[in-house]
């Protein structure tokens, strides 16, 4: 299957370098180019790309501007660039809520210092989009129609060798039986976190750990934002944070969150190290909660790319934990949740609506 791409930004010299990027992936097309946000509108209803990627401060129509129209017109996966500064940050955040479903830094190289791994890692990320444009535009048709939300069953268990079909694992929590809920996501999941976070009220008994693919420069402007308008305090974790009831503490980008040893549990803000392929990783946040804080933990994945999160979620089932997974439906990318579906790891699988619902009633 090739994926055709618009390339939207007013440099010349930018649209260029992207085409040349993409061009280096055989199954990608440049299907055109646009300058500005209106010609961006006009070139996709033209030509139906199956990815559009889009620069955010342009003259005549900026890119938020574009990516609402473009939504409510004629959806199309939309990756966005973005300078690494506060205001670039928020504008990123801007155009996530508006329906773009991903973003990169502008500046390659401060994806993680590695310009050749940043060009392939730009590659990967519109090959991935584009394989989700059909379903994303009918998830759009479905939303726009404003069904109600709807829990989706476990998964059908898997049949041991012997025949019998073990029974099914959902069961509900409550907030006595847990310590801690930790969420971690990815593409699509500052618009999910920001519509969980949103309905938890200020008496929420437990800390939660967030976990969400997101460069350092912009965690902290992230983390803000939810503060500033979730009933629960949202923060950039921090290095020897003692866990309180109530918080939310975001992963910094580019580096690792883990809860410490012992009987005060801290959070440990470190370097990633050798073969931790995501900065914040899922599975290393886990995986320390697993080894620490034994089975009272509710894990939460959502939408994203990949299959960060499962190595750790299998760690967390061991240890008696619960694990939850947002739907296919409401997914802007059915990557990571479906890898904790597909390994039987679910114990309960919601709509993202539901699943809002479900944490607040602990």
């Amino acid at each position: 299957m090739t994926i055709r791409v618009l390339v939207v930004d007013d440099s010349s010299f930018i649209r260029k370098r992207i085409a040349e990027i993409l061009d280096q992936e055989q199954d990608i097309e440049i299907a055109g180019y646009a300058a500005n946000g209106a010609e961006a509108v006009r070139k996709t209803q033209e030509l139906r790309p199956d990815v559009i990627t889009m620069d955010v401060e342009m003259p005549v129509m900026d890119g938020i501007s574009a990516t609402k129209q473009i939504m409510r017109d004629c959806p199309t996966p939309i990756l966005m660039f973005s300078v690494s500064t506060q205001a670039g940050a928020k504008a990123t955040l801007d155009a996530l809520e508006a329906g773009a479903m991903d973003f990169l830094p502008k500046q390659l190289n401060e994806i993680n210092g590695d310009v050749e791994v940043a060009k392939r890692l730009l590659r990967v990320r519109v090959l991935g989009l584009g394989g989700q444009s059909a379903r994303f535009r009918q998830q759009r048709r479905v939303l726009s129609a404003a069904t109600p939300s709807f829990r989706t069953p476990p998964p059908a268990p898997t049949p041991a060798p012997n025949g019998a079909v073990p029974a099914p694992r959902f069961r509900r929590v409550g907030a006595r039986d847990l310590r801690l809920v930790a969420i971690a996501s990815s593409t699509g999941g500052p618009v999910a976190l920001q519509k969980i976070l949103l309905e938890i009220p200020a008496t929420f008994p437990l800390p939660i750990l967030l976990v969400q693919h997101m460069p350092g420069s912009f965690t902290k402007s992230f983390a803000e934002r939810l503060n500033q308008i979730c009933k629960i305090r949202v923060k950039e974790a921090e290095h020897g944070d003692e866990l309180r009831a109530g918080v939310a503490y975001l992963a910094p980008g580019g580096f690792q969150m883990e809860l410490s040893e012992g009987a005060r549990k801290t959070l440990v803000v470190r370097e990633s190290r050798a073969g931790e392929n995501y900065r914040p990783c899922a599975d290393v946040t886990f995986g320390s909660i697993a080894k620490n804080l034994s089975g009272k933990v509710l894990a939460v994945v959502l939408t994203g790319m990949g299959s960060d999160g499962k190595l750790g979620a299998e760690k967390l089932k061991a240890a008696g934990a619960s694990v939850w997974a947002q739907n296919e439906e409401s997914c802007i990318v059915y990557g990571m949740p479906k890898a904790i579906v597909d390994a039987n790891l679910a114990d309960g699988v919601f709509d993202l609506n539901e699943m809002a619902n479900e944490l607040k009633s602990l």
